[in-house]
């Protein structure tokens, strides 16, 4: 593997208790394949659309060139271009079929182009809905270490969120009821989510392995490439 390692950290804004993993990965990994990582690593299901923001100011565009560039008939986001935001996202719905596309191909763009440096900052955002946004930092970028298998999750906090359960606002209303033992609602949420929850579980052996498991099918020789 020649590519650097980019080792971030990828954190549930606005999460209480704090829920967060450290992941390392190569820098050829595609924003697509970052994606299906982040779904493991964090887990997730998979179930609903996802994008990437970045934030960068060299990527604003004045106001008199956004004007220019529509009289012109050039299409644009306008709030993304003045507040210097360049989307990414995927052709396909997670629940199947091919989508109209808002932003850049996420299979475009590796992480090495994006997010170059450390301290370099993405937002992934999961399910528009209940708005799960995720802040990723490129915390250091080195060679791979030898014997070492990436992608690989170094470390964690925390359990992830119940899908569907209203983003953080329902998840802390969901966690405060479940510490209630007299409330009404406590058997209805243990009912819903199949049992009991517990907000710190993390199991990092089981991430580590389903992360192999999908990279290598991500990674897979197609039947062309070896025919070549």
């Amino acid at each position: 593997m020649s590519s650097n390692i980019h080792v971030l950290r990828i954190a549930l804004e606005r999460a209480k208790p704090p829920i967060w993993r450290k992941v390392a990965v190569p820098g050829d990994t595609t924003l697509g394949e970052l994606h299906v990582i982040i779904q493991i690593a964090m887990g997730w299901e998979d179930d609903h659309l996802h994008q990437f923001e970045l934030h960068d100011p060299s990527l604003k565009v004045s106001r008199d060139e956004i004007m220019r560039m529509l009289r012109q008939g050039i299409g644009m986001d306008y709030n993304a271009a003045t507040r210097g935001i360049q989307y990414f996202a995927s052709s396909y719905d997670p629940m199947g079929g091919p989508i109209e596309m808002e932003g850049d191909d996420e299979d475009a763009h590796t992480i090495a182009q994006v997010c170059a440096k450390p301290k370099t900052k993405l937002i992934y955002e999961y399910d528009f809905g209940d708005g799960w946004r995720h802040k990723i930092t490129v915390q250091k970028v080195h060679p791979p270490e030898p014997d070492v298998t990436y992608p690989l999750c170094l470390t964690g906090k925390g359990a992830c969120p119940p899908e569907d359960c209203g983003g953080i606002p329902g998840y802390q209303r969901m966690l405060d009821i479940l510490t209630r033992p007299d409330s009404g609602e406590r058997e209805e949420i243990l009912e819903w989510l199949g049992g009991d929850f517990d907000p710190e579980h993390f199991d990092i052996e089981t991430v580590n392995r389903n992360l192999q498991s999908a990279w290598n099918a991500m990674r897979k020789p197609s039947k062309k490439r070896k025919e070549k």
